[in-house]
Parts: structure tokens; sequence; C-alpha cells
């Protein structure tokens, strides 16, 4: 099957055909968004960085108590999507001294900041299973899914929202409430 929307559906490849027919026929409704927006009404309540490090802390301490303390987590805007990272986890290595000290930081990118609570946990244990697994392996998404036993079908409503942005441009969540930039 040849689809005529394959550009919309770049974030979704590797998934059934009949799961592509799906949302490329909700694209076509002009419905994709409406779905998402059926099953997730709004956004989270983490809106500034400091929150966004507790949050990710707290997760961090229920799943991974022994892996290594982070350092820093924030939204960073200039995270995008067209190159395929939605959040990053980094190591940065500096001499003091003798020794070399390494920091681990979190950053969840922007356009999260305003998605279902759903979509920022599935983020933020992706790159928080980097801490245990650097590579996108068996088991490292074994460790994604203890974490967040939806995590395969959050990523792939996450795909589904990636596609939404792809074809109509409109975020779905971004609204700011009054007093709130």
């Amino acid at each position: 099957m040849t689809s005529i929307a394959t550009k919309p559906l770049k974030y979704l490849h590797g998934y059934a055909e009949d799961t592509l027919a799906q949302v490329e026929q909700l694209l076509a409704n002009n419905r994709l968004g409406e779905w998402l927006q059926n099953k997730y009404p709004s956004g989270h309540g983490v809106r500034t960085d400091k929150a966004l490090f507790e949050y990710v802390q707290e997760l961090k301490q229920a799943y991974l108590r022994g892996a290594e303390p982070l350092s820093k987590v924030a939204f960073d805007s200039k995270l995008q999507v067209v190159q395929h990272a939605l959040g990053t986890h980094t190591t940065i290595s500096r001499v003091q001294g003798s020794k070399l000290k390494s920091k681990r930081e979190i950053r969840i990118a922007a356009l999260f900041k305003d998605a279902p609570a759903e979509f920022l946990k599935m983020i933020t244990v992706h790159e928080l299973a980097h801490l245990k697994e650097r590579a996108h392996d068996k088991a490292f998404y074994q460790l994604c899914a203890y974490m967040e036993p939806s995590y395969h079908q959050l990523e792939f409503e996450v795909r589904m929202y990636l596609t939404h942005l792809d074809a109509s441009g409109t975020r779905l969540w971004g609204q700011a409430a009054p007093g709130e930039a």
C-alpha cells in the first residue's frame, strides 16, 4: 500500500499498515487532533524548570534510586522534533584538579511543557532509562515499561501528536492560562 500521506506519517515508521490506515483516515477527516484531545483533555501542571526537576527526581527516586544523581533538568526550547529529539540525556565531564567529574542532565523539548501529563511521563521515563541503559535495546525498553506500563502506547500517541503537529501546525494544549506567560 502506497500512502498519499507518507510525509505526515514520518513519525510512525514501522507501525502496522492497518494502524497507519486508521491514522491516515483521522488525518484526512481532520479528526486526529480531536481524537487526541478527547483522550487527553488537558495538559500537565509542570510549568517551571524547578517543578520539572522535582517531578523527574520523584520518578527517579521511585524507580532508579541507585542511579547517578542528576545535576540539571530543564525544558529546552532549542530541542527540535525534526532532529528526533523529544528529550536528551547528557553527561558532561569536567576536569577538577586531578579528577574527572561528570554531571548528568536531562532536557525535555519545550513543546511538551503544555502536553498531557502522560506524554511528559513517557518522555521523562525514556530519558531516565538512559541513566541505566545507554542503547535503545530490549533491556532499555523493558526498563521504560517497568517505570511506565503504558510506555509503548504512550510513545505511539506522542508520535500521533507529532504527526498532527506536522500536518496542521496546531498545538492542542498550548493555550496559556490568564496571567501565565
